[in-house]
């Protein structure tokens, strides 16, 4: 983004926060109309701050270029000078990062889907870590997790777990997870002390609106079932169970983690709109993109994001060669420095298309 250009786009952001300040200081503004223009000056003061304080520092260069003229003050004013530089070069780069279109789903809320992959029981194991690390970091964002479907392996793995996670921008930070994730480790039941390799598979899709996908309930063929596994008593009491197949796609949704056919029903349903969702987004980054980017794999050990390996005590994220040495403190769910990373490397990215 050419310098004249990102400053102009600066400039009419502060005119229209500006502007929004003012009618905000109206006598007679109406409630609705409170709502909405502090929500819009919400949206806009993190820029605003940032920007003011960039043209702060370029005063500041300026004001001290006039005093290397002086002798005695001109030693100083450099030194000053060069601080100052560094400060106004990542103010321009938080600029021009935050003036980067906005991903239309980074303030929806997600199903995040895990499969065990590769390594039966030892990949159970590791879906089940998994799911207790997402869960951890949701609980540190106060996100409210939701499961919708479990499949539970007798040695407290998980085949397959759904989920809903509901909060401020969980997409944002949980986009780029989908993908094989691979831990090597020795099991406990291995006698001889061998790494055994496994894989687990994560998707997060974003649940759209009602408004965004439109379901004609002739496309669907719904099945009731009794719920199988824990869960109470009540479990196979009923055929609460759902499962509903889109005709169209061939897409398979199902729920049974609730007493009510009613409640499963609606679960299902989001579930299906969020896969549908997500079939129309891939549709529309193809036409911006050659290749199309899939969010997992077959499951396969070759395919992987990041690896867990626990001898080492390491976490190492392929797509950005980032490796820390903290794997419990991780799958305790603090994730924050490795989901800030990925976000930075991928901020950093769309900037060279700028």
């Amino acid at each position: 983004m050419a310098e004249s250009s990102m400053l102009k786009r600066l400039e009419d952001v502060e005119t229209k926060y500006t502007e929004i300040e003012q009618n905000l200081s109206q006598p007679d503004i109406s409630p609705s109309d409170i709502h909405q223009y502090s929500k819009e000056l919400s949206d806009l003061e993190e820029i605003i701050v940032i920007y003011r304080k960039y043209k702060h520092t370029l005063e500041e260069i300026e004001n001290n270029q006039s005093l290397l003229k002086d002798k005695d003050l001109a030693e100083l004013a450099q030194v000053e000078i060069d601080d100052l530089v560094i400060e106004r070069d990542s103010l321009e780069e938080q600029l021009r990062i935050i003036l980067l279109p906005k991903d239309p789903n980074d303030g929806k809320n997600v199903f995040l889907e895990i499969r065990a992959g590769t390594g039966g029981d030892e990949a159970a194991l590791f879906a089940g870590d998994l799911f207790r690390m997402y869960s951890r970091y949701a609980e540190e964002n106060k996100w409210k997790v939701e499961v919708m479907n479990i499949s539970e392996t007798g040695i407290g793995g998980l085949k397959e777990v759904v989920a809903s996670i509901e909060g401020k921008k969980v997409y944002s930070k949980l986009k780029y997870e989908s993908g094989v994730h691979r831990v090597q480790r020795v099991p406990s039941t291995e006698t001889s002390g061998r790494i055994h390799t496994s894989t687990a598979t994560v998707a997060i899709l974003a649940e759209p609106d009602d408004v965004e996908i439109d379901i004609d309930e002739k496309d669907l063929k719904i099945d009731t079932y009794r719920a199988s596994g824990p869960g109470g008593q009540h479990v196979n009491k009923t055929d609460s169970a759902i499962r509903i197949t889109h005709l169209p796609s061939g897409i398979v949704v199902q729920c049974q983690d609730e007493r009510s056919q009613h409640k499963n029903r609606a679960h299902a349903m989001r579930m299906l709109k969020a896969k549908l969702f997500e079939i129309e987004e891939e549709k529309r980054k193809l036409e911006f993109a050659d290749e199309r980017k899939t969010q997992v794999g077959s499951g396969e050990r070759s395919e992987k994001i990041r690896t867990y390996n626990f001898r080492d005590g390491r976490i190492t994220d392929h797509r950005i060669n980032l490796t820390l040495y903290k794997i419990e403190a991780i799958l305790s769910g603090e994730l924050d420095e490795l989901i800030d990373s990925l976000t930075t490397y991928y901020q950093a990215e769309s900037l060279k298309g700028n």
